[in-house]
């Protein structure tokens, strides 16, 4: 274990739990990740692996088969298996993220048939809220969902899927005109819908597409995808907690962790980095002694730990505000924000210190360095985090009139 980025104050439990992640990231994720995100290929050895150690089910609740660990357990996994490859730490945030919002939301029902799947890995989890057109404006949303005798006919294209084709379950969010009267405000006439489709890739049931894998600049190997709604029936029971109107709720709620989570990837992230651009410093000669002997190389390496060090304390900070059951909105905004673009600026530094070997596919900080930029846009750009930071700020420090 590193010096940097130990978390105090930890269980036993949770202590061992992160050693064996760390145990299973070095010997069955680096040193396959580089390869399979070459080839864009979905890690499949690999979830099955996550499965096994039940990291599936790691926030579900004991009473469904999960391990009923809290989100500061989940977050501090999620940075180990960054580390390794941020793509596998993207499978089970989606996962995760479906499973918080019905334990959190769902109905009696919805809760016990689909968390205990959900737990063994047998459902995969995969939410849905942007659009073609809709960036970070949510309100702006166009997908409809109207009552037709006792469910509901969806229709609209959602983007940027992750798991769209490996999920068996979608939470999506559509715009429910039902009992609302006009000129209700966009954000109280949503609600989230749980879709239930078979993996792949085209019709994967009556109305609903996935027409394919989009391809990127980095974050490989995990599937992105668009999805297509075209009169797709649900049934009424598969409305999130049950009532229309409250599903913009059930998205912030799911969100804000995975704000938590996105942040760890980042702390994750750039750990690897620093440990790629440390190593390389103290093997690579110039000027008759190894790079890590020149001050300029020790300065970046300084800067590098220290960035390190601190997005890892404000994510652990975000995620045990959210356990305590307080509002943890600003703290995961500043964590999901800083975390992020320090990942880019060690990641880049690493980068630097490699020289003309960083720009070598032989060399793992290629990978990083097309990672790094996924974070800066995903669950919300650092724009939209600094909106949502100043906004709170604003509150918290209110002038007295």
């Amino acid at each position: 274990m590193s010096r940097l980025a130990q978390t105090h104050g930890l269980t036993d439990i949770q202590q061992e739990i992160l050693a064996t992640v760390r145990g299973f990231v070095d010997k069955e994720i680096l040193p396959v990740a580089t390869e399979l995100e070459h080839r864009d290929e979905y890690p499949s050895e690999i979830v099955e692996g996550l499965k096994e150690l039940g990291l599936f089910g790691l926030m579900i609740p004991e009473e469904y088969g999960g391990l009923g660990e809290s989100l500061l357990t989940y977050a501090l996994c999620v940075e180990e298996i960054a580390r390794g490859w941020m793509s596998v730490s993207g499978i089970i945030n989606t996962h995760f993220i479906v499973a918080y919002m019905l334990k959190q939301h769902g109905t009696r029902e919805q809760k016990d048939y689909f968390l205990p799947k959900m737990a063994a890995g047998e459902v995969r989890g995969a939410f849905s809220m942007s659009e073609p057109g809709l960036g970070s404006d949510v309100s702006a949303i166009t997908s409809k969902g109207v009552r037709d005798g006792d469910g509901y006919v969806l229709n609209g294209q959602k983007m940027w899927l992750t798991n769209g084709g490996t999920s068996t379950l979608v939470a999506v969010l559509c715009r429910t005109d039902e009992g609302h009267p006009e000129g209700t405000a966009p954000h109280k006439s949503m609600t989230t819908f749980l879709v239930e489709k078979e993996p792949g890739f085209g019709e994967v049931r009556p109305g609903l597409t996935i027409p394919g894998k989009i391809d990127k600049m980095g974050y490989k190997g995990v599937d992105t995808t668009e999805l297509i709604m075209d009169d797709l029936r649900i049934p009424a029971d598969r409305v999130l907690g049950g009532a229309t109107g409250r599903g913009f709720y059930h998205m912030m709620d799911g969100v804000e962790v995975g704000r938590v989570n996105v942040a760890a990837r980042g702390c994750g992230v750039a750990q690897r980095a620093f440990e790629l651009g440390v190593s390389y410093a103290q093997q690579r000669s110039t000027f008759g002694k190894p790079i890590a002997k020149h001050q300029a190389i020790q300065f970046k390496l300084a800067e590098m730990a220290t960035k390190v060090e601190a997005a890892h304390a404000m994510m652990v900070n975000a995620a045990r505000k959210k356990d305590s059951g307080e509002r943890n909105d600003l703290e995961a905004g500043m964590a999901k924000y800083l975390a992020s673009e320090y990942c880019k600026e060690v990641v880049e530094d690493a980068f630097r210190i490699h020289g003309g070997y960083g720009f070598s596919k032989e060399y793992e900080i290629e990978r990083l360095y097309r990672e790094a930029p996924m974070l800066l846009i995903g669950e919300g750009t650092a724009e939209i985090q600094k909106m949502i930071i100043g906004r709170r700020l604003l509150e918290e420090y209110r002038a007295e009139s």
